[in-house]
C-alpha cells in the first residue's frame, strides 16, 4: 500500500480503534455481558487480520484437551464456507461430515487431524449458541474457540494471543491502513502469548520483550515451525509420502493463505529453489483453470513439481495435475510446552469449578 493511500486510510483507522476501544470498555463495565455456555472454553485468536499460524495451535490445544481425557470441540466461523448463515457440523467426533466448500479449508483440515482424538468441529457465527448445541448433542465437555480474541460475547478460562513473528503489528496501524483490528494495548487481555514462526524472527528476544511489556508480563511462548514431509495430492485422496531427498530441488509453490511469504520462506530454508511462487487471496477456492495456470507458469520457469500447503490441498482433491503437487507437511513445535500445557490444565480447573459453582 503506497504512503498517500495509508495517510487517505489513516482517519478511518483512528475512528476503527475508538469503535475498538468502546466496545471493550462496554464488556469491561457490564454494559454488555459475556455468555457461558457452562463448560470451560480455551480462545485462540489474534490482533492482526489474515494468517498469524493459529490453525496449528487449536490442533495442539485439542490434543492437549484430549490426553486430559476430554471430549473438546472446535467452535469456529468457517470463513469462506457455503451459506455462512448456516450451521454445520464439520466432524462429530466419529465422522467427517461436511467438504471444503460446506465446512471452509481449516474446519475441515482439523476435522480430519483430530478425528482420532474424538474432537468435534462446528462452524457456526453464533458460536455461544453452537457450544450449547455441541453440548447438548455431540457430547463436548470443553470448547476451544478458533480466531477468538474478539469474540468477547463468549467467556473463556484462556484467552491465547498468537503473534505472527514476520509482522506481529500488522505494519503499526488499524484497519484498514493497516491489518491491526485492535490497537496494540490489547494484548493486556490475554492470559497468554505465543509468537508463531519463531524461526523467522529477525529480533525474537526484542519481540518477546515487547510482547511482555504490552501484555502486562504474561508467559509468552515460542512456536516454530519445521517442514515434517511431503504428501501427493490426488484426485481422490492424499497419495504416497515422499521424503525431502526424494523431490527435485527446483520446484514451483503455491498457497492461498494468510501470510504466503512464510510458507515461501520456510521451503527455501528447507534448500528448495522456488522458480516460481505464486499467492491467491486467503480460503481462496480453486477451480480447475487456477490449476492449469499454475501448471503453465511452473513448466515455463522449468520448475519439475508443485508444492502447496496443507490447507490449499483439501480444496485441490478433485482436481487434474500436470505436474506432480504435493502437500508439504508442517509440524509445530512450542518451546516450553509443559508450562502451556499446565495452563491449560488450570484453565479446565477453573471451567469446571464455575460451573459447579453456578
Amino acid at each position: 500500500m503506497s504512503l498517500v493511500s495509508r495517510l487517505a486510510l489513516a482517519p478511518f483507522g483512528v475512528a476503527y480503534g475508538a469503535a475498538a476501544r468502546a466496545r471493550v470498555a462496554l464488556y469491561r463495565r457490564g454494559v454488555l455481558r459475556s455468555q457461558s455456555v457452562g463448560a470451560p472454553v480455551l480462545s485462540v485468536g489474534n490482533l492482526t487480520a489474515g494468517g498469524t499460524g493459529k490453525t496449528p495451535l487449536v490442533e495442539w490445544l485439542a490434543r492437549s484437551v484430549a490426553a486430559e481425557g476430554r471430549r473438546a470441540c472446535v467452535l469456529t466461523r468457517g470463513y469462506a464456507r457455503e451459506d455462512a448463515r448456516r450451521r454445520r457440523v464439520v466432524s462429530d467426533g466419529a465422522n467427517v461430515l461436511a467438504g471444503a466448500r460446506e465446512a471452509g479449508d481449516e474446519p475441515l483440515l482439523l476435522a480430519e487431524r483430530l478425528l482420532q482424538f474424538r474432537v468435534a468441529v462446528v462452524c457456526d457465527a453464533d458460536r455461544a449458541a453452537a457450544a450449547r448445541f455441541a453440548l447438548e448433542e455431540l457430547g463436548s465437555d470443553v470448547f476451544i474457540l478458533d480466531d477468538g480474541f474478539q469474540h468477547l460475547r463468549l467467556a473463556r478460562d484462556l484467552n491465547v494471543a498468537t503473534l505472527d513473528a514476520t509482522d506481529p503489528w500488522g505494519g503499526g496501524r488499524l484497519l484498514p491502513a493497516g491489518l491491526l483490528r485492535e490497537p496494540v494495548e490489547q494484548l493486556a487481555r490475554a492470559d497468554c502469548v505465543v509468537i508463531t514462526r519463531a524461526e523467522l524472527s529477525e529480533d525474537l528476544e526484542g519481540l518477546r520483550a515487547e510482547a511482555a511489556r504490552l501484555s502486562g508480563g504474561r508467559p509468552t511462548f515460542n512456536a516454530s515451525t519445521r517442514v515434517t514431509g511431503f504428501k501427493l495430492v490426488t484426485r481422490e485422496t492424499r497419495g504416497e509420502s515422499v521424503a525431502r531427498a526424494g523431490l527435485p530441488r527446483e520446484v514451483a509453490a503455491f498457497c492461498g493463505v494468510g501470510n504466503p511469504r512464510a510458507f515461501f520462506a520456510n521451503l527455501a530454508r528447507e534448500g528448495f529453489e522456488l522458480r516460481h511462487a505464486r499467492a491467491f487471496a486467503d480460503h481462496y477456492a480453486y477451480a480447475q483453470a487456477d490449476v492449469d495456470a499454475v501448471v503453465r507458469e511452473a513448466r515455463l520457469s522449468s520448475a519439475e513439481v508443485l508444492l502447496t500447503t496443507a490447507k490449499d490441498a483439501v480444496k485441490l482433491r478433485g482436481m487434474r495435475f500436470e505436474l506432480p503437487c504435493y502437500e508439504v507437511g508442517i509440524d509445530f513445535e512450542i518451546d516450553d510446552k509443559r508450562d502451556l500445557s499446565e495452563l491449560v490444565r488450570r484453565a479446565l480447573a477453573a471451567g469446571d469449578a464455575r460451573r459447579l459453582s453456578g
